[in-house]
């Protein structure tokens, strides 16, 4: 048996230190695995003082990754010890396991990770969509926190930054994006588009070379203040933009030199042909179907459309419908 939960905790926390498997149970879908921790002692998270006294224990029960489509929850017994600095704010602390726990955690590090993976390739409902077929299901909600949560990853200062101004609330409230023109990724956001904002943001960065922007007063200010060793430069699309309103106005400007269209002289109509007869000529049903209607009409101008129905019948109806 011993052998047994060795393996099991070699199998389960081979990455994590000092967590020992006491036992493995199945009830139902949801696979229960008891867990304590067994450092002797752990350091204080205010101080850094290491301590061994143990104050008490606890249970929790962190969700882990499924296994054979079941639910894995551990049920972790977690130790609280006090901290033996004097001068520390902290009286007691609970233990944590790093790459198991964090505070105030409801999922192992690993089941966390998987779910921030999920939600960085699917973001919010498509996500949702995918931890339910992964057994491990939770909302688009968790998953934006999950994303939100993660800390910025770690940019290089740009060479060649890109400026430009975005609508927080368009009319009122705008703001200044910056943009690594060479990876065309995104760099930060300024929440105003003032002078000032803008130089103080370039000073911090000595290394920026070139300064694309528009030719907005305000951006053309802060570039010079904040970066005077940098070229300035105006963007593609501004430029395109520009010189597509400068050539509406000059040809608005110079409409009346626009000659008129000289009037295209009308071509006489030909009348039109007399629409042809729609049945064909030369065939023995057609003339026959000819014949027929034309005694029929004899008929109804002498005798009426009574006895002319009784006599001939639907065909008689019909051809007088149809005219």
């Amino acid at each position: 048996m011993n052998e047994v939960l060795l393996q099991l905790n070699e199998l389960l926390f081979s990455s994590v230190e000092g967590v020992l498997v006491e036992s493995v149970e199945v009830i139902d879908t949801v696979v229960r695995v008891e867990a304590r921790t067994i450092a002797g002692r752990t350091a204080c998270p205010a101080c850094g003082c290491w301590s061994g006294r143990i104050h008490g224990s606890y249970l929790r029960f962190p969700r882990d990754l499924p296994t054979a489509g079941k639910f894995v929850v551990v049920s972790l017994r977690v130790r609280r010890f006090v901290c033996e600095e004097e001068s520390c704010e902290r009286m007691t602390f609970a233990e944590q396991l790093p790459g198991l726990t964090r505070r105030f955690g409801r999922r192992t590090e690993r089941l966390r990770s998987t779910l921030v993976s999920v939600g960085l390739a699917l973001a919010g409902r498509a996500g949702a969509r995918m931890t339910d077929a992964l057994k491990v299901p939770v909302s688009r909600n968790t998953l934006l926190r999950l994303i939100a949560s993660l800390p910025d990853p770690a940019t290089a200062v740009p060479r060649v930054v890109g400026v430009d101004e975005y609508a927080q609330r368009k009319g009122r409230v705008y703001g200044t994006v910056l943009v690594d023109v060479e990876t065309r990724r995104p760099v930060d956001l300024l929440h105003d588009r003032e002078a000032d904002t803008l130089a103080a943001w370039l000073a911090e960065r000595p290394s920026i070379e070139i300064v694309c922007r528009d030719r907005a007063p305000f951006f053309a200010e802060g570039a010079t203040r904040g970066a005077p060793q940098a070229l300035q430069v105006a963007d593609r699309w501004h430029l395109w933009h520009n010189l597509g309103e400068a050539a509406e106005k000059c040809v608005y400007r110079h409409r009346g030199c626009l000659r008129p269209t000289p009037a295209q002289p009308e071509e006489p109509q030909e009348e039109a042909e007399p629409a042809a007869s729609p049945w064909p000529t030369g065939h023995r049903f057609a003339e026959r179907t000819r014949a027929k209607h034309a005694t029929i009409h004899a008929l109804l101008a002498a005798h009426g459309v009574a006895t002319l129905c009784n006599h001939w019948g639907t065909c008689a109806r019909a051809a007088i419908m149809a005219d």
